[in-house]
C-alpha cells in the first residue's frame, strides 16, 4: 500500500466525488456534495472503500478543478471524506470551497494534523491508529462505529476526549446492524447524551 502526502498545494488525489443526501450524523438528510480522497494509513478491516487506501492509483486534480464541479450543483455542503483526507494538506481546497459560498465539512479518524478550515469536522476514530488531541478538540460530532460489545466502553473513552459541545453518536457497523442496532437502542436510552447515527444513504440506495 502506497500512501503520500501531496506536497502539490494546488492537486490532490481524488477517488470519487459525487452530489448525493448525507446519510450520517447531524446533516443526515442533507444534499452534500462529497468528495473522497486516495491515501490511508489506518486499514480498517470493514473499511466499504478499500479502493482509496493507495493514494497512487488516483489521479491528481487541480483544486480549481474539484472545486468547479461541486459548484456546478445547488448544494452548499461539500463533504472531504476518503481514505483520510488530513494526509494532505487541505488549507487551499477549504478557501477555495468558501469562495464558492461552501461549508466545509470533513470525516475523518483524526489520525493526522489538522489543516483546512471546517466549519464541520467529524471524527471517526479507528483503533488501529489513534486520534491527535487537536482534531479531537475540534470535533463537531463524534461518529463511533459499533462493531461489537466493547465498542460501548471505546466509545465512552472518545467522548471524554472531545470537547463539551461535541455531539456525540453511536452507529452500527454495516455488515452487523441486525445484531448491534438493538444493543445500540437500549445504550443510548440508559445513556441519552449519546444519539443514533445510521448510514441512510445505504437504506435508500444512493451513493
Amino acid at each position: 500500500m502506497s500512501v503520500i502526502t501531496s506536497n502539490i498545494a494546488n492537486t490532490l488525489p481524488v477517488m470519487e466525488r459525487f452530489y448525493t443526501i448525507q446519510g450520517e450524523g447531524l446533516y443526515q438528510g442533507r444534499a452534500a456534495y462529497f468528495i473522497r480522497l486516495g491515501g490511508c494509513d489506518v486499514g480498517c478491516h470493514w473499511c466499504d472503500v478499500k479502493d482509496s487506501w493507495d493514494a497512487d492509483k488516483h489521479p491528481q486534480l487541480t483544486i480549481d478543478n474539484i472545486v468547479s464541479e461541486a459548484a456546478s450543483y445547488p448544494g452548499r455542503i461539500a463533504v472531504i471524506t476518503g481514505g483520510e483526507p488530513l494526509l494532505h494538506q487541505l488549507d487551499g481546497l477549504t478557501k477555495a470551497l468558501h469562495k464558492q459560498g461552501f461549508r466545509t465539512h470533513m470525516e475523518t479518524s483524526g489520525s493526522s494534523p489538522l489543516s483546512g478550515n471546517w466549519d464541520w469536522i467529524t471524527l471517526s476514530p479507528k483503533k488501529f491508529k489513534a486520534p491527535l488531541p487537536e482534531v479531537c478538540n475540534a470535533a463537531s460530532e463524534l461518529k463511533v462505529v459499533i462493531f461489537n460489545k466493547s465498542d460501548f466502553a471505546w466509545a465512552e473513552k472518545h467522548a471524554a476526549m472531545v470537547g463539551k459541545n461535541c455531539r456525540l453518536y453511536l452507529q452500527p457497523e454495516w455488515s452487523k446492524s441486525a445484531e448491534m442496532l438493538p444493543l445500540i437502542i437500549d445504550y443510548i436510552k440508559d445513556n441519552p447524551q449519546w444519539q443514533l447515527s445510521l448510514q441512510v444513504h445505504k437504506y435508500i440506495n444512493v451513493p
